[in-house]
């Protein structure tokens, strides 16, 4: 039986690695295919406890996931391919050369000229285009944003406000044509595009938009699930009411939670 590190620090957590990957079938036979979606599913836990800004949560989520950068980290420098000292020399080598206005002479003014900075220096280092970093696997609408955000670094961004509710009328009236058409692969090109341009009129009211759609996902669900408990209170589910009664019931919801 192993005796385990009595600090519970940072070299603590690679020598627990270290013993689970040697020592238990488990760990022993994971590689970075199979530690992908369970990265996944625990970066999408982070972000649950971030919208309901669950610090406790967020600690535990955090610790979890830096148990899967350690343990990538492990099997890279099992494979010969780099080490954990190798990634942390990366990133700090990474900050302090696209922070020149901190650890240099630059002098740079407000934080988007930080960020046009950032892009600047990712394409001398050797970027295809301004668009390279944004994920093909992100969510469509977290994609969204992100290509918006890259973009407007280039200088590609409306001036006011008022120009992107022009556009959004201007994509409204193409789908209500589309729709009227009645071609089903231009109705949904055109709904694709109302939604990139919501995206864009989200980022003038420096509205994030993901998380705006999440807060209602939820609020939906809290107010629906109510409204199921309301009427079992009654005898009754929801399947065998009628619209105008499930109408009332969401409205008492409401009302109940001003």
């Amino acid at each position: 039986m192993l005796i385990p590190p009595a600090n519970r620090d940072f070299e603590g957590l690679i020598r627990i690695l270290k013993d689970l990957r040697e020592h238990c079938p488990w760990d022993r036979k994971q590689t970075v295919l199979t530690l992908r979606q369970q990265t996944i599913e625990e970066l999408y836990e982070l972000t649950d406890s971030i919208t309901a800004q669950d610090w406790k949560g967020m600690k535990e989520e955090l610790g979890d996931l830096l148990l899967h950068i350690l343990f990538y980290s492990r099997i890279a420098e099992e494979q010969g391919a780099f080490s954990l000292q190798e990634v942390i020399e990366g990133i700090c080598e990474k900050l302090v050369s696209r922070h020149p206005h901190v650890y240099g002479t630059l002098e740079l003014e407000g934080e988007e000229a930080v960020k046009r900075n950032w892009e600047k220096l990712k394409l001398r280092e050797g970027k295809q285009s301004a668009l390279s970093g944004v994920p093909g696997s992100l969510p469509a609408l977290v994609k969204a944003m992100r290509l918006q955000e890259k973009a407007k670094q280039t200088g590609f961004e409306w001036e006011t406000i008022t120009q992107v509710r022009e556009k959004i009328l201007e994509e409204w009236s193409e789908l209500d044509q589309a729709i009227q058409a009645g071609g089903d692969p231009q109705i949904t090109s055109e709904f694709g595009d109302l939604f990139f341009s919501m995206v864009n009129y989200s980022r003038f009211l420096r509205v994030d938009a993901d998380h705006a759609l999440e807060l209602t996902n939820l609020k939906f669900i809290r107010r629906f699930t109510r409204m199921e408990q309301l009427a079992a209170s009654a005898g009754k589910t929801l399947s065998e009411m009628t619209l105008e009664e499930m109408d009332q019931l969401w409205e008492q919801v409401k009302a109940g939670e001003n």
